[in-house]
């Protein structure tokens, strides 16, 4: 395992205290939500997931992998599920685990969109997306990588269908003990490619203006807040990132998420969590977008996300332009981030190769220092 060092002094501000909405958090400190493929075909979390998850409890918040809500909703093969009985039970496992660890974790509620392949649908279908425009690239489906496959156009009456699809989930995250839930309307999945004309041409209620492209969004949203109460629910967004088939950002982005922002402000939700770029990536952003000008409209507390190292958080958190910082792939390697920063000790580097799937190997095999 290679090392680099982040920094050679402690430092403070990032591990002061917290509070987003109802979640009281002991630092500033987030574990991103990093999916790691290793989850059975049925998505169910075992002891496994409780260790890796519990390993890591000492962020100030942990948002889970991304977490599908439905068959449908699903984009690659082995990643978790939230709608099934069995699905709670193994979730409740990790939630127990991280709260006895002292921790707090949200579930990152997810719909891929156009993103899928037909043998992760139900029935073999196509997948379902605002409109029939094939995304590229390949996902991970039982036999290996496959080409995405040509989506279709959900029909008007279905949409209602997919909101409810995000309260059934959000209702078994509440079962399954978390302590909030975080709507995935970023990255270029379903409720992302409702927000961007590149990949809306719909001509009914959910396409066309800038409102009806952002409807589902804010129905999602307030129906999940219905849920759980909005101060225990975050939004994440992603204005400039073309992952999930290289999509295209839309044609205002400045137009369509700060309209999106301000519309969400009357929900007073628990926080705004932004990815600051293209994901994992690079913090370069197109011209004529300024990202902390739209996070300057958000009402509520800001999580920043995307490239960050200590220097950089500390220098935002002193700016005021984030409240709380994520971090992602150095959580993989590290499950003493905290310590590791706090202190100024070197970061493990993950191997690509341990990313995605496998087993305990290069996922809840990584040393802890002493400090």
């Amino acid at each position: 395992m290679s090392n680099e060092l982040l920094n050679d002094k402690p430092h403070g501000d990032l591990f002061a205290p917290v509070t987003l909405g109802a979640l009281a958090l002991a630092n500033r400190i987030v574990m991103a939500p990093l999916t790691r493929s290793r989850m059975g075909d049925d998505g169910v979390p075992n002891a496994l997931h409780a260790e890796y998850y519990a390993q890591r409890a000492s962020a100030g918040l942990i948002i889970s992998e991304a977490t599908n809500i439905s068959q449908q909703g699903r984009g690659y093969a082995l990643t978790p599920g939230i709608w099934t009985d069995e699905q709670v039970a193994g979730w409740k496992l990790v939630t127990d685990a991280v709260h006895a660890a002292g921790g707090k974790i949200v579930c990152q509620l997810w719909h891929v969109g156009r993103f899928s392949h037909v043998s992760l649908q139900p029935e073999g279908g196509a997948p379902v997306a605002p409109s029939a425009i094939a995304a590229d690239g390949s996902t991970f489906t039982a036999t290996g990588m496959q080409p995405v496959s040509m989506p279709r156009a959900l029909e008007t009456n279905e949409i209602a269908g997919i909101v409810l699809q995000y309260v059934h989930a959000a209702q078994c995250a509440r079962r399954a003990g978390f302590d909030g839930v975080e709507v995935h309307s970023a990255n270029s999945y379903l409720l992302d490619q409702f927000l961007r004309d590149a990949t809306n041409r719909r001509t009914d209620a959910y396409g066309g203006t800038i409102a009806n492209r952002t409807r589902l969004t804010l129905e999602v949203t307030r129906a999940v807040v219905d849920v759980w109460g909005a101060d225990k629910v975050g939004i994440r967004l992603s204005p400039v990132t073309p992952d999930a088939g290289n999509t295209p950002v839309d044609s205002d982005v400045m137009a369509t998420y700060g309209y999106l922002i301000e519309q969400l402000n009357p929900l007073k939700l628990a926080y705004l969590h932004f990815v600051e770029g293209a994901t994992a990536t690079s913090r370069d952003v197109p011209d004529g977008v300024d990202l902390d000008a739209l996070r300057a409209l958000f009402d509520g507390p800001y999580i920043g996300n995307n490239h960050y190292d200590l220097p950089l958080a500390q220098a935002r958190l002193a700016d005021g332009k984030v409240d709380a910082v994520a971090f992602g792939r150095p959580f993989i390697a590290n499950p003493d981030l905290v310590a590791r920063l706090r202190h100024g000790a070197a970061l493990a580097v993950a191997p690509r190769e341990a990313y995605y799937g496998g087993g305990a190997a290069g996922y809840t095999d990584w040393p802890t220092g002493q400090y």
